[in-house]
C-alpha cells in the first residue's frame, strides 16, 4: 500500500462524523456496544457496523469482559494516523 493509499484510508475512516465521535468517546475509557448506542443516540446496529469499520482499520480495541465486550481506541494506531496526518499537512520548507 502506498503512502498515498495509506494517507486515503485513513481519512475515509475518519469521513463519518459517528465513527470520530466514537473515537472521542473512547479516549476517555471503554465501553461496550449499548453504552454507545446511548451516548450517541443511534441504535446498537448502527453501533456495531462503525466498530467493524474500526476494527478493520485497527483504530479501536475489542475487550472481552463476562458477556459484553468493551471497546477501547488503539493507542498505537492513534500514534500512527497522528503522524500520518501531520507528515501530510506540514508544509515542505
Amino acid at each position: 500500500m502506498t503512502e498515498a493509499q495509506r494517507l486515503a484510508r485513513i481519512f475515509k475512516v475518519l469521513s463519518v462524523d459517528t465513527r470520530v465521535r466514537m473515537i472521542l468517546l473512547l479516549k476517555d475509557r471503554s465501553l461496550c456496544v449499548n453504552a454507545l448506542a446511548q451516548a450517541l443516540g443511534i441504535t446498537p446496529a448502527a453501533v456495531s457496523q462503525h466498530l467493524r469499520v474500526l476494527r478493520d482499520a485497527e483504530i479501536v480495541k475489542a475487550e472481552k469482559r463476562g458477556y459484553f465486550v468493551h471497546y477501547t481506541v488503539n493507542e498505537n494506531t492513534l500514534g500512527e494516523w497522528r503522524k500520518a496526518a501531520n507528515g501530510l499537512l506540514r508544509r515542505g520548507d
